[in-house]
């Protein structure tokens, strides 16, 4: 996982950025935009803080490059340049090499530092290769470079009249754009322009992890331009392949770390050699060993044939190139831009910065976090389900616990029985001892106790019929105002029921008695006129 940290140096070419008129200078319009985020997930919040682009041309003063002098030139362009006093790392650094991060073949490495980055993405650090020549070779070869470089920006004498300033405007553009050649002299060739030169606008500052593991433990990764799922098919006859290319040893045994894909239809896979020896021990090769031994020409180019595109060693820093590293600003990169990316590094300890020179770095790194955030993706997804895996996991365990609670109590309960009744068969035929008389007074005392209605029982009747009160209101209050538990609505019902059964009964009873008192009525009434009638 990168943290990315972009620092780029915003120029927009056009009537306000390339001047064409009169003053035949170069107007800056500086701004540094730093967008910090996890490579997994994206670009983070962007902000922004203002910062001099360094390349200070057609003003005079000294640029953050070192400047290239005061004096005005005659085809009047703004570029005037006197003798190079202080070229090479005063400049622009001390190695024309593209820095660590931008390896462009198997096993090269970055030229910053005396240690490069692998390639980008893949996080790993190689050791430094010994370069051909000399320092002062090199140095002047730079020099020379340099020198050539900004007369073709500066003072072209191609055509020698006023066509060579349109010239050096062209030659400046062509360098900001970091594509092109830049025609100088009639009688020498012309200068190269690519993204790596000084001038180029296109580049910008990220972050990448160091790599904390030791030499010891022997992991090289190679880059191989093959699918993932090809190289996972294909990782024993891969395996296999590799010790034949490495020796064929029997003693030796390659394996593998891990395997990971890469934007681009590419896979990256961690390897490490373990060596036996005849008593039975084993140990890893050491990183370096590995990476050297697979530096070699022969050896390179069976790895090639297996499609292996890249290797590189991951071994941590140590601190003394990791100093020289932050010390010494890559070639082309502004020093002020290398200090501010510095001072930004979120992580000192974790993170080191490295340049980023054009746009296809810029995409390359943007598809590995585009990866990265989707590994991510699938990794939490996985991590969910397995969270609602175990949450099913939780509660069905719950369940069965609740049910052998059960279980064991009334398997409590028959053990209870069953040592009763033993007890009453091994008991029976001798008499109540003063133990059991004592143990019997006082359970029904218990029992009386418990029994009587002001005392315990009436209390946890009271108790029990306010708490069932209680949760049938709470859950009416919980749910609706007007909801009442079907169970207490079932008890009301059946209430109501008796009621109205009472209440029908009382009136069939009151409704005969009536009838009774009316025929007593009619028979005393008849009674008393059959009376009246036998006296008359």
């Amino acid at each position: 996982m990168c943290l990315l940290t972009v620092t780029l140096s915003h120029h927009s070419f056009g009537c306000s950025a390339l001047c064409l008129d009169g003053c035949h200078g170069y107007r800056r319009s500086p701004a540094v935009v730093m967008v910090t985020g996890l490579s997994g997930t994206g670009f983070g919040a962007a902000t922004t803080t203002s910062a001099p682009t360094g390349f200070g041309f057609g003003s005079g003063g000294t640029g953050a490059f070192g400047g290239f002098g005061s004096t005005t030139s005659a085809g009047g362009t703004s570029f005037s340049f006197t003798t190079p006093s202080n070229t090479g790392a005063s400049l622009f650094g001390n190695t024309q090499s593209k820095g660590f991060g931008f390896s462009s073949g198997l096993g090269t490495s970055g030229g910053l530092g005396g240690a490069g980055l692998g390639f980008g993405g893949f996080g790993g650090i190689q050791p430094a290769q010994n370069q051909a020549g000399g320092l002062f070779n090199q140095q002047a070869s730079q020099s020379n470079q340099l020198f050539n470089t900004a007369s073709a920006l500066s003072a072209p004498s191609v055509l020698n009249d006023e066509r060579d300033s349109i010239l050096a405007r062209w030659n400046q553009l062509q360098a900001f754009w970091g594509v092109g050649k830049g025609y100088y002299s009639s009688s020498t060739p012309p200068v190269e322009f690519s993204q790596e030169n000084p001038f180029c606008r296109f580049k910008a500052v990220g972050y990448s992890c160091v790599p904390d593991v030791k030499d010891e433990d022997g992991l090289v990764a190679l880059a191989l331009n093959k699918k993932e799922a090809d190289v996972r098919s294909q990782q024993q006859q891969l395996v296999e392949s590799m010790h034949k290319v490495l020796g064929g040893n029997p003693t030796l045994s390659v394996n593998v770390e891990g395997v990971r894909a890469l934007p681009d239809d590419q896979t990256e896979i961690i390897i490490y050699l373990v060596e036996r020896s005849p008593n039975g021990t084993s140990k890893r090769v050491p990183a370096s060993t590995l990476y050297s031994y697979m530096e070699q020409l022969n050896v390179k180019s069976a790895l090639q044939q297996l499609g292996v595109i890249m290797a590189v060693s991951r071994t941590a820093l140590t601190p003394a190139q990791l100093k020289q590293l932050l010390q010494n600003p890559p070639a082309g990169v502004d020093p002020i831009i290398w200090e501010q990316a510095k001072v930004d590094n979120p992580d000192p300890e974790k993170l080191i910065p490295v340049p980023m020179v054009g746009f296809k770095e810029l995409l390359r790194r943007l598809k590995i976090q585009d990866q990265m955030t989707k590994q991510h993706q699938t990794r939490v997804d996985i991590i969910s389900n397995d969270i609602s895996e175990l949450q099913r996991n939780q509660a069905t365990t719950a369940a069965k616990i609740t049910q052998y609670k059960r279980k064991l109590m009334d398997l409590s309960h028959r053990v209870l029985q069953v040592l009763i009744k033993q007890e009453v068969q091994r008991k029976s035929g001798y008499a109540i001892q003063l133990d059991e008389e004592h143990l019997r007074v006082q359970l029904e005392t218990i029992q009386s106790e418990l029994n009587a209605p002001t005392q315990f029982k009436g209390r946890l009747n009271g108790l029990m019929s306010q708490i069932r009160m209680q949760n049938h209101f709470g859950a009416v209050r919980s749910e609706e105002r007007y909801r009442v538990d079907a169970d207490l609505l079932r008890e009301i019902k059946q209430h109501l029921k008796h009621q109205q059964q009472g209440l029908c009964h009382l009136i069939s009873v009151i409704k005969d008695d009536l009838d009774d008192i009316k025929t007593i009525e009619d028979g005393l009434h008849d009674s008393v006129h059959g009376r009246s009638s036998k006296l008359s």
